[in-house]
């Protein structure tokens, strides 16, 4: 694995880089906000590790950008705030996973091996098709199948919200961020909207795929398989 560390703590860099030794990882360290954005556009990663604070650009800043642009390399985020909001925070701008300090390499060595196995599942088998562990969908063909069988009922909507969860796994989306991603800037309608084609996406989708899809309780929506989930 190649994987970029944005981290401003020198000593938790050597920490990390000596566990990347045994590991066999190529690390590179940027310590700079700014100068770890430019790293990421430079090259082709692996994985990033971002600390929330940073000179020159925050951690959070710096995710949204990334996700902005497109790339849906995994972000482990790196944080001495442990508060709930914080983390649905970090989530929301497009982290993978969080990892609170202080913190064990050998608890962070198993988050990266999590992301990553959790990412490469989540590549293309062929092209058009994306997959998670239950659900496999054609973008050419507009094809899904989920746990094997084909779902053939969608609305075109409704298919383009699934595919947007399926290619953002585990990221918390607000409304209004749905409404704009998934409808375009150019859709005014009320962000309800949004709570009407779920509920319809997941009884369509039927009780086994509800799981997949959770409320984040005054936040917004998010898919996930590595956790039960219930509807709203």
């Amino acid at each position: 694995m190649k994987i970029l560390v944005i981290e401003d703590n020198e000593s938790v860099c050597e920490m990390i880089d000596m566990f990347f030794l045994k590991e066999g990882i190529s690390g590179e360290f940027v310590h700079d906000g700014l100068k770890g954005y430019e790293s990421f556009k430079k090259e082709s990663w692996d994985l990033l590790i971002v600390d929330w604070m940073l000179p020159g650009m925050d951690g959070v800043t710096l995710c949204r950008k990334i996700r902005q642009e497109g790339s849906e390399v995994p972000i482990i985020m790196l944080t001495a705030k442990d508060s709930e909001s914080d983390q649905v925070l970090g989530l929301e701008m497009g982290a993978d996973d969080y990892v609170t300090k202080p913190f064990s390499p050998l608890a962070l060595m198993a988050r990266i091996k999590a992301v990553a196995r959790r990412y490469q599942k989540q590549q293309p088998e062929e092209k058009g098709l994306i997959g998670t562990t239950h659900i496999k969908i054609n973008k050419e063909t507009r094809e899904v199948m989920l746990y094997g069988q084909p779902v053939t009922n969608l609305t075109p909507k409704e298919f383009d919200i699934l595919l947007f969860f399926v290619q953002h796994p585990r990221q918390v989306f607000t409304r209004e961020q749905l409404l704009e991603r998934v409808w375009g800037y150019q859709f005014y309608g009320d962000e309800r909207t949004v709570d009407v084609h779920i509920k319809r996406l997941r009884k369509k989708l039927g009780t086994e795929a509800q799981p997949l899809f959770h409320t984040v309780w005054g936040v917004g929506y998010k898919f996930d398989e590595s956790v039960d989930g219930h509807e709203s």
